[in-house]
């Protein structure tokens, strides 16, 4: 982006998510993670630099149900996110970017049967993936 410059907080934040690439995060999750390596740096910063980070498309912002918190998920190479549905571990948390033909089929089936446009960017289906259901 033009002007943009990119601080240590903001580095912080986006390489912790790159590691993390599967999962989601609250913002506290991700301050908790990063407030030493960034130094001194605070909760609203966080949020800031996630919101920016979130409307540039590098991450993606997700209110999910039953849930009173926003989470964040390193997107960049789904740039479009909002284009698509996932699918979460209700276990692990990992998230699962579902096939176009899927989610095509899926979106149709609700229309018809329905009459609903489902919003793709912000449709997740939890269930629990096969590394935690070996787990049991």
């Amino acid at each position: 982006m033009k002007g943009e410059y990119k601080t240590k907080a903001r580095k912080c934040i986006v390489d912790f998510l790159k590691e993390h690439a599967d999962r989601r995060f609250t913002v506290r999750e991700i301050y908790d993670q990063i407030s030493t390596e960034a130094g001194g740096i605070d909760k609203t910063t966080v949020y800031r630099n996630l919101e920016r980070l979130s409307d540039q498309g590098e991450i993606i912002k997700i209110k999910e149900p039953n849930s009173d918190s926003w989470f964040f998920q390193y997107s960049e190479d789904h740039k479009h996110c909002n284009s698509h549905m996932h699918a979460q571990c209700s276990e692990c948390g990992k998230v699962f970017h579902l096939e176009e033909d899927f989610v095509e089929e899926f979106e149709e089936k609700v229309r018809k049967e329905y009459g609903l446009d489902v919003n793709l960017g912000k449709t997740v289906i939890v269930g629990k993936c096969d590394d935690c259901k070996k787990k049991d």
